[in-house]
């Protein structure tokens, strides 16, 4: 069977509450998807009224009027409000097989007769009506297509505005005038796609404690030119850090081998010419890790090509972001991470350790840069799909 795209919309009222983690772990874990890009937006006029037309297409009477419900609060919730607030939209795009059937299983259906217990709409959704059967609160949660012809149809609409009204959303929420409003960047990194779980959106879901704004998210294959960049400032600490350590174990090992003992001025020698040789290869490994491949046994042409691991980056903007983001994560050996932080929940070593986060806003600047935060790969993946 041919793969498929389908696409899930997560609400305003749900990113604003801080639940995108749940949403996505859901979505990974029970469908087993691919999630092969992510974009925000914050939709204008156009875009709204447009996806609101293609929701009503249901001609059975009780899920033709969901749907009105649906378009109706499509059209209030996806606009500005006019006093200021804009709200933000996650589109997220999963590829495979029976992909639509699969995403519709598991958000579910909103009407609360029909729920499961199981599904994103019964756990985040609502749905409330009065003893008349008149709707008096109506929350979907996200937004997904009912059939293969919606989903073809709304990833092309999308995707012809994600230019316009997608990207890095730094403008869209209002801030006192007091405080450091900075912007940092997360990596969600490759040792969570090992295969589909919830690790992901868990990851998300406790970065979601430090009460900042998601306002860019995208998801990314670093190539071998970008990882090396990212982490060139990790080579030099290595090769330096690395030089003790590799005297005393070069030392140690001499002398089980020979039999006599070594001077420290010998150790040190020792540490000097192999530690650089130990440090650039635990940074190789980190190159390899995040991008699929080795610096050294890249051929030049692929140096720029798209690597085999895949990462989530997100921008967070608050108040102080840099420093609770950092909080969150934990330092990095798990094993020195306190309870409650990502690293000490979902990471394993100094380098397999669940997430990255900026130092400082300056390096945060630095790294969205580097991954191209502001490219839109959301369009080609769209694009190349129905070519």
């Amino acid at each position: 069977m041919a793969e498929e795209l389908s696409y899930v919309l997560v609400t305003p009222y749900s990113i604003r509450k801080s639940r995108t983690g749940g949403i996505i772990a859901r979505l990974i874990s029970r469908t087993g998807l691919d999630l092969v890009g992510a974009r925000m937006f914050a939709p204008g006029r156009d875009l709204t009224d447009k996806y609101a037309s293609t929701i009503v297409t249901d001609p059975e009477p009780r899920h033709r009027a969901t749907q009105q419900l649906i378009k109706e609060y499509v059209l209030k919730q996806f606009q500005p409000d006019g006093e200021g607030y804009q709200p933000r939209v996650l589109l997220l795009v999963f590829r495979g097989e029976n992909a639509v059937l699969k995403i519709r299983g598991a958000v579910g259906h909103i009407v609360n007769e029909r729920t499961s217990g199981e599904t994103i709409r019964d756990t985040y959704g609502d749905y409330i009506a009065d003893k008349n059967g008149n709707v008096t609160y109506f929350e979907p949660a996200v937004l997904a297509p009912p059939d293969v012809a919606s989903a073809d149809a709304n990833l092309k609409l999308w995707s012809s505005y994600s230019d316009e009204d997608g990207g890095l959303l730094d403008d869209t929420i209002q801030f006192p005038t007091s405080g450091a409003v900075q912007k940092t960047l997360v990596l969600i990194k490759p040792d969570n796609f090992r295969f589909p779980n919830a690790r992901p959106g868990g990851v998300i879901d406790l970065f979601s404690r430090t009460g900042l704004y998601i306002i860019g998210f995208k998801v990314h294959r670093m190539t071998v030119a970008q990882a090396e960049e990212f982490y060139r400032p990790v080579l030099d600490v290595l090769m330096d850090k690395l030089r003790e350590p590799s005297g005393v174990r070069a030392r140690l090992a001499f002398e089980r081998e020979f039999g006599f003992q070594l001077g420290e001025d010998v150790q040190r020698r020792l540490g000097d010419l192999l530690g650089p040789l130990a440090g650039r290869e635990n940074w190789e490994s980190i190159v390899k890790f995040m991008s699929g491949m080795k610096p050294s046994e890249c051929p030049p042409a692929r140096r720029n090509e798209p690597g085999s691991e895949k990462c989530i980056a997100l921008v967070y903007q608050g108040i102080d972001a840099v420093r609770k983001i950092r909080e969150v994560l934990g330092p990095t050996d798990p094993s020195k991470a306190p309870p409650g932080s990502i690293r000490r929940e979902f990471g394993s070593t100094i380098m397999v350790n669940a997430a990255h986060a900026s130092d400082s806003p300056e390096n945060a600047e630095r790294e969205m840069k580097i991954v191209q935060f502001e490219e839109n790969n959301l369009k080609p993946l769209i694009e190349a799909h129905f070519a």
